[in-house]
């Protein structure tokens, strides 16, 4: 015979205790415009990431980072997972990779910023890729 299942324990909700370093997963999407005359160089180059660049990458807590291009507008849109919990520390430390550096100022010139007043990926204020705001998401 069915019997009822006891009622659920109350939920306890706590505000997240900033001393605490618990990684929580972000994810960020972006764009930027990709210059017509370097689509194929811009492809060639990303079938053959530099490995040093990849692993930065990794260290930096980002995870499932895809890059798609639209050929109408010439957008390219980047997303990924920051799994981290200090992402403007791993951001920096990106920054501070050499390899990285060099990567950025290679694809940079291939790419036109759409965040008025940026100079580089390096500078990073304003940021080169322009952050996108999600407005739904379905797991």
């Amino acid at each position: 015979m069915w019997k009822p299942h006891s009622p659920p324990p109350p939920r306890v909700t706590k505000s997240p205790d900033p001393e605490s370093k618990q990684k929580t997963a972000r994810r960020i999407a972006q764009i930027v415009k990709l210059k017509p005359e370097f689509i194929d160089k811009y492809k060639e180059v990303h079938a053959a990431v530099w490995p040093e660049v990849l692993q930065q990458i990794k260290v930096c807590n980002i995870q499932d980072y895809s890059i798609y291009h639209d050929v109408g507008t010439g957008i390219l849109f980047a997303t990924f997972k920051y799994v981290g919990y200090d992402y403007a520390g791993d951001m920096e430390r990106m920054r501070e990779n050499p390899k990285v550096r060099e990567w950025w100022a290679m694809t940079d010139g291939f790419q036109e910023s759409m965040v008025p007043g940026a100079q580089s990926s390096e500078s990073s204020n304003p940021a080169w890729w322009k952050e996108l705001e999600e407005v739904f998401y379905l797991e």
